[in-house]
């Protein structure tokens, strides 16, 4: 087991930095998604929506918003898998170290 144990860490380390960059990315978007609605909604008003709810209608429904919003559901699914790779080692991990301390407190039982 010590060899998955030393597979486990090194997945673990491999992963840490792909789940920081998922996860700087999906903040950006995040943030940018914002900003994006914000310049669409100007785009509107410059073509004759004069009430905020009638630019931001307009905005939420512009190619560009939309483009966004998709690239916000990609970042946010590679974030989500990378998450979820680093809980499934740690869990492996986890179960090792239990396995490990019963092996330790069957040999004490026996007087191994």
């Amino acid at each position: 087991m010590e060899t998955r144990t030393e597979e486990l860490l090194s997945e673990f380390r491999d992963l840490i930095p792909q789940y920081a960059e998922a996860k700087a990315n999906l903040v950006y978007v995040e943030e940018f998604k914002k900003s994006k609605l914000a310049m669409c909604m100007n785009v509107a008003e410059r073509n004759g929506c004069k009430t905020i709810a009638s630019q931001e209608k307009e905005a939420r429904i512009n190619p560009d918003y939309l483009q966004v919003l998709d690239a916000l559901k990609e970042a946010t699914n590679k974030e989500a898998r990378f998450r979820f790779l680093i809980k499934k080692v740690e869990y492996e991990i986890e179960i090792w170290r239990s396995q490990q301390a019963n092996n330790r407190l069957e040999r004490k039982a026996y007087g191994a």
